[in-house]
C-alpha cells in the first residue's frame, strides 16, 4: 500500500461530494426529511409515518434526485405522476417533490455556506502532490456551486455531476456509469481507479464497476453496511488513509470492519 492508503496500481481517485468532501450530506438528509414529512403529513394526516434516517440511507442517499423520490415512494406503496424536470416545487409529481427538496437545500446552502472536511482537503492535496488524477462524481446538480463555495474546485481534473449525467444520459448510482465516465475522461482504466463514497448506492456502483479500490467513508456509523456493500476499507475521515511521512502524520486507522 502507498502512503495514500492505496494499492500501487491506482493512478486516479474518484470522489463523491456530499459527505465525502463537504459537510453537505446532513443538509441533504434534513431537506429530504422536511420535504417528505410535509408531503406525507398532507397526504395521510396526523397518522402519517415520518421519513426516517433508514429511509434516507436505503432509498435516497447517493441517488439522483428523481430516482430517490421514486424509490422512497415505491417503498411506501405511493404512486405519483412522473412529471418533468421543470415541474414547479408545488407539483404533486415525482419531479415536483424532487424540486421541492432542492429548493430547501439551496436555501440552506445560501444561509449557512459550505464547509469542506479538513481531512478531505488534506488528503486531496496529498493525492495531487503524488501525481494522481482526480475527479468528483456526484448525483447533485448543484455540484459545481458547492465546490466553488467550499473553495476546492481547483483540486479536480474532471467533474461528473447531475448536470453532466443528464447531458450524457448516464444512469445514476447505484449504476457505475458516472464513475466509469469520470475514469474515461481522465484516461485511466477503472481497474486503476479508487472510488471514495459514503453512500451505500455509491458502494454498489464501485463494486459493480470493477474499480481497483473502493473506500467507504463512514460519517454516520454505518461502517458494517459500507463493507457489506463492497468497500475494501472503511475510514471515518480521508486523512486516516495517510501513512506516516511528509504526506501523512500518523498511523492509518479505520480499515474495513
Amino acid at each position: 500500500m502507498t502512503q495514500l492508503g492505496l494499492p500501487e496500481p491506482v493512478r486516479a481517485c474518484l470522489f463523491d461530494l456530499d459527505g465525502v468532501l463537504t459537510r453537505t450530506a446532513v443538509v441533504h438528509a434534513a431537506a429530504w426529511k422536511q420535504m417528505f414529512d410535509a408531503f406525507l403529513s398532507e397526504r395521510d394526516g396526523a397518522r402519517y409515518r415520518p421519513f426516517e434516517q433508514s429511509d434516507y440511507d436505503t432509498y435516497v442517499d447517493g441517488r439522483p434526485r428523481a430516482d430517490g423520490v421514486r424509490a422512497f415512494l415505491e417503498s411506501r406503496g405511493i404512486e405519483l405522476p412522473e412529471g418533468g424536470p421543470d415541474d414547479p416545487p408545488e407539483a404533486q409529481t415525482v419531479h415536483g417533490l424532487g424540486n421541492r427538496k432542492n429548493v430547501l437545500v439551496l436555501a440552506a446552502i445560501k444561509r449557512d455556506g459550505v464547509e469542506p472536511y479538513p481531512g478531505s482537503v488534506r488528503y486531496l492535496r496529498a493525492v495531487r502532490a503524488a501525481g494522481l488524477r482526480t475527479a468528483v462524481v456526484s448525483s447533485s446538480a448543484n455540484c459545481r456551486d458547492v465546490l466553488v463555495s467550499a473553495g476546492i474546485e481547483d483540486l479536480f481534473d474532471v467533474r461528473i455531476d447531475g448536470v453532466v449525467a443528464v447531458e450524457r444520459r448516464l444512469p445514476g448510482k447505484p449504476k457505475p456509469d458516472t464513475f466509469l465516465a469520470a475514469a474515461a475522461d481522465l484516461g485511466v482504466a477503472a481497474a486503476h481507479c479508487a472510488v471514495y463514497e459514503d453512500a451505500l448506492a455509491g458502494m454498489d456502483a464501485g463494486r459493480s464497476g470493477h474499480f481497483g479500490y473502493v473506500v467507504g467513508v463512514d460519517r454516520v456509523g454505518q461502517g458494517a453496511e459500507l463493507t457489506a456493500h463492497g468497500a475494501d476499507t472503511v475510514v471515518t475521515d480521508l486523512a486516516d488513509l495517510l501513512g506516516p511521512g511528509p504526506a501523512g502524520g500518523g498511523e492509518r486507522t479505520g480499515d474495513a470492519r
